[in-house]
């Protein structure tokens, strides 16, 4: 989605970096002379891959796959996180925005249904610089922004009119569990004002006539053992304060990776009793909408009540 005020918008997200305060983290190093701050990233966007990718939520993946892109580097540090040489190694290569610009445009002329910014959270100006050149060479899909839910409210700002899909997380309904897991201790506030914000914006999912995302709102929840993410309080949340009709994405495949290990608490698969008291208390909140395992490791189906 063109936006008039595109050059004046990407003049304001990369006077963020001067003094970093893209991300909540707001670090105040200068990344436009290459400092690096939480993140571990400069300047020049860094990217491990790009792609096609089917795995995605029904709606996201279709039938002809996203074109995932995903960025190093990240605003958190999970112990469990499973692209952790992406994210917390910071694997991948530094490349310019005109570059980005063109990783967008090759997976368009791959008829993928939409661009998937995973962890772009960082990478806000970099992005709507290279979208701005992708415009001009005839870029038109939708734009899937794939993020931790760890996001500044006015780096989201910038991104309104632009970003079709958002497809945040909902870690954690309290904020020790989140210190001691993803070493971040305001995760549940700044994450419900992002999601607020971002509703704002798009609202809920909307589809095409054959179930793609248009436009709308996606909240993945991962489900940890021994619910340390608090379900039926983040469900109650999105029922009471965003929408009933928001579309959730219940995720069972947690397994440990990264640092898990060491920690007695998430060291092993969820059980199929967790996810199942998850998937209850989904039902439970009123919540109408989502992508739901009959029990982890299983195949998934859609469900709508």
């Amino acid at each position: 989605m063109k936006v008039k005020d595109i050059k004046e918008r990407i003049e304001k997200a990369y006077a963020l970096l001067e003094n970093c305060v893209v991300c909540p983290r707001k670090c105040g190093v200068n990344r436009l002379k290459g400092e690096k701050g939480f993140c571990g990233v400069g300047k020049n966007p860094k990217v491990a891959s790009y792609n096609v990718h089917y795995g995605e939520e029904p709606p996201i993946s279709g039938t002809k796959g996203s074109g995932t892109i995903f960025f190093s580097g990240c605003s958190l540090r999970c112990i469990y996180c499973q692209n952790f040489p992406i994210s917390q190694m910071r694997h991948g290569k530094e490349i310019t925005t005109p570059e980005l610009a063109d990783m967008m445009l090759f997976l368009q002329s791959k008829r993928c249904h939409n661009i998937n910014l995973v962890t772009p959270t960082h990478f806000v100006p970099q992005i709507l610089e290279a979208l701005s050149f992708a415009w001009e060479k005839g870029f038109d899909l939708p734009l899937v922004y794939n993020t931790s839910g760890y996001d500044d409210t006015e780096s989201l700002k910038l991104l309104e009119g632009v970003i079709d899909v958002y497809l945040p997380d909902m870690r954690y309904s309290d904020n020790q569990k989140a210190k001691k897991l993803s070493a971040v201790g305001n995760y549940v506030e700044v994450n419900r004002d992002a999601i607020k914000l971002m509703y704002s914006q798009v609202e809920n999912l909307v589809t095409d006539k054959w179930g793609v995302a248009q436009r709308g709102l996606i909240i993945r929840h991962l489900i940890l053992p021994d619910n340390l993410t608090g379900s039926e309080e983040t469900f109650r949340f999105i029922k009471e304060e965003i929408s009933e009709d928001v579309y959730v994405s219940l995720m069972g495949q947690y397994f440990p990776s990264f640092k898990a290990s060491r920690h007695v608490s998430i060291n092993r698969k969820i059980l199929p009793e967790e996810y199942g008291y998850a998937v209850v208390s989904f039902f439970n909140s009123g919540l109408r909408q989502g992508w739901v395992q009959e029990e982890p490791k299983h195949e998934a189906r859609n469900v709508e009540e």
